[in-house]
């Protein structure tokens, strides 16, 4: 362990807090999603009225990526500046109260700013809850952790899929049209008592870089930031929504406004530079967009397309789109299981990562394939969901690992942060670009090859990397002053 004895540090209750954390973080975050499918199947609240409805949804799941992403590197930064559990615990008590707000108020204007205030609460928690585990764990149990960990993922994104769906038809006789406020109300009331349990079970003692009144500082640095964030975003939607832009051009104005707040950070953090000038860092950066837009694309549409290409009711739908979300109970230790048994080999990691990326990618395109042979079969599209699933969690597992070895240890909340920011450019612009070609192709064939085709792309990424790749960015690395 990197500061103290394994009896010191209670690693694994810190990894079982963490892991139902993300249960509740993904079951909060995937909740929009068929949200989004059941008014448009019933052609109910704001998206009743709209001519691209599958556009619209999509935008809805963009501007929630939008607030998310910009907050990765600043929820990294803070972390290490003010401690990471800190920072984990209050980016779960914030969603929980943003996710309840939404599920109070009426208005497309409010949901969107809402579930943008959700997305920049949430940001901060992937950056703080990889490098807590990576600082309390074994190193030769590091990729395990941070597997099992993420395994909760895979359980929340399971029960946005199916629970949303079955949350709301439960309250339909009671709310009506109103009832897909529902799984706002219920999961973000949940997530407020899971964030207060949290700061309860994970002891201070646990964060070597807990600062006295740690907490008050994480609220207004990550406060200050969201704040201007929040008036940037509702802005732009504002303006180009008056001016009659497309879905489409609205979150390709986000995603230039993204990229160039990565650019300040080069030029304003100094002390950051290393994890992001360094090429090894940078080409794992960029392999990882694909996997956020796999990621988004399922988690938002699977339940639609599965019942486009299938037939059958929503839930039958969210019950057949969760075989892949489930997986990640599998895919994720197994990837960490198999990326420690790899680390010690030269190039252990990359080799690794690149032929399951490789395998992971013939998935996906077998299921676009299978779908546009016009078969339908639920129980087919179930196996090769879950198979494609395991791969597919396998391979960010082995990512989250990849980046421990490459980013030096003062630097690691940064280097997850950027990981993350840079990846959500695949999450921000999947769901609407994806409904966009749904609404002009009638189909979701053109959006399924596009997703295999990204994939298929982050390979090339991964055998860029160096072959000596292991050797950590040196914390003594030279900064050019700028």
């Amino acid at each position: 362990m990197n500061t103290a004895t394994e009896a010191e540090q209670p690693y694994k209750r810190i990894w079982g807090m963490l892991f139902v954390g993300w249960v509740f973080a993904y079951f909060d975050r995937t909740i929009t999603g068929p949200v989004v499918s059941w008014m448009i199947a019933n052609d109910v609240a704001f998206l009743a009225d709209s001519s691209n409805p599958y556009a619209l949804g999509g935008l809805l799941g963009s501007l929630f990526f939008a607030g998310y992403m910009l907050t990765q590197f600043p929820g990294g930064y803070f972390g290490d500046k003010y401690g990471h559990r800190n920072m984990v615990i209050l980016s779960l008590l914030w969603a929980g109260i943003t996710t309840v707000m939404t599920g109070l108020f009426e208005g497309l204007l409010v949901f969107i700013a809402l579930r943008v205030l959700t997305g920049l609460g949430e940001g901060a928690f992937y950056s703080n809850d990889r490098s807590l585990i990576a600082q309390v764990t074994p190193p030769k149990k590091l990729g395990l952790g941070m597997g099992i960990v993420m395994g909760g993922l895979s359980v929340g994104l399971t029960l946005g899929l199916v629970g949303t769906v079955y949350l709301i038809e439960w309250a339909v006789p009671i709310m009506g049209n109103n009832a897909w406020k529902s799984p706002f109300l219920l999961l973000g009331a949940s997530t407020i008592i899971v964030a207060i349990v949290m700061s309860r079970v994970i002891p201070k003692s646990a964060d070597a870089k807990a600062k006295p009144d740690g907490f008050k500082n994480s609220v207004k640095g990550l406060g200050s930031y969201s704040i201007i964030f929040l008036i940037i975003i509702m802005g732009v939607y504002i303006i180009t929504d008056a001016l009659g832009l497309s879905e489409g051009l609205i979150a390709a104005i986000f995603t230039v406004f993204s990229i160039g707040f990565v650019f300040y950070i080069y030029k304003t953090k100094k002390e950051v530079r290393p994890v992001l000038k360094n090429r090894n860092l940078f080409l794992l950066y960029l392999s990882a967009i694909p996997i956020m837009w796999h990621l988004w694309f399922y988690s938002f549409w699977s339940v639609s397309i599965v019942q486009d290409f299938g037939g059958g009711t929503l839930l039958t739908a969210a019950l057949v789109a969760s075989f892949n979300a489930i997986a990640g109970l599998i895919g994720f230790p197994l990837g960490g299981y198999i990326s420690d048994k790899v680390a010690s080999i030269e190039n252990g990691r990359r080799n690794i990562l690149f032929i399951l990326t490789v395998a992971f990618a013939a998935s996906v395109f077998i299921f676009a394939f299978y779908l546009m042979s016009g078969a339908s079969s639920l129980a087919v599209m179930s196996t090769i969901l879950f198979i494609s699933g395991t791969l597919f969690f396998a391979v960010q597992s082995i990512q989250h690992a990849f980046i421990s070895d490459l980013a030096p240890a003062e630097h690691r909340g940064s280097a997850f942060g950027l990981w993350n920011l840079i990846a959500e450019f695949g999450a921000l612009l999947s769901p609407v670009i994806s409904g966009v070609l749904r609404d002009r192709t009638e189909s979701w064939s053109a959006p399924l090859l596009l997703d295999g085709a990204l994939i298929a792309a982050s390979c090339i990424c991964i055998i860029l990397i160096s072959t000596r790749a292991r050797k950590r960015v040196k914390a003594s690395e030279p900064v050019t002053a700028q």
